[in-house]
């Protein structure tokens, strides 16, 4: 279901709609101990479309350079 509709969310979304600040909206989710990222994503897409895929092991996958080989921090493994 998308997001907006999502029982569990639906009362943020009604709190936004009803004209409260976002950063109000994500105090109260955090007060309730949901994740206030979620008021970031797209409420007409279910949730479980907008997550990162993750690994088997459930953490992301880095996709770039070694750390000693990235131009920002190269610098470093030369002192």
């Amino acid at each position: 279901p998308p997001l907006k509709d999502d029982p569990a969310y639906t009362k943020y979304f009604k709190m936004v709609k009803m004209g409260l600040p976002m950063d109000a909206v994500k105090h109260a989710m955090k007060r309730d101990d949901k994740d206030p990222t979620i008021m970031d994503l797209d409420p007409n897409k279910s949730l479980k479309s907008q997550r990162k895929p993750s690994n088997s092991s459930g953490t992301e996958v880095d996709t770039g350079p070694p750390l000693k080989d990235d131009p920002d921090y190269t610098k470093y493994f030369k002192m």
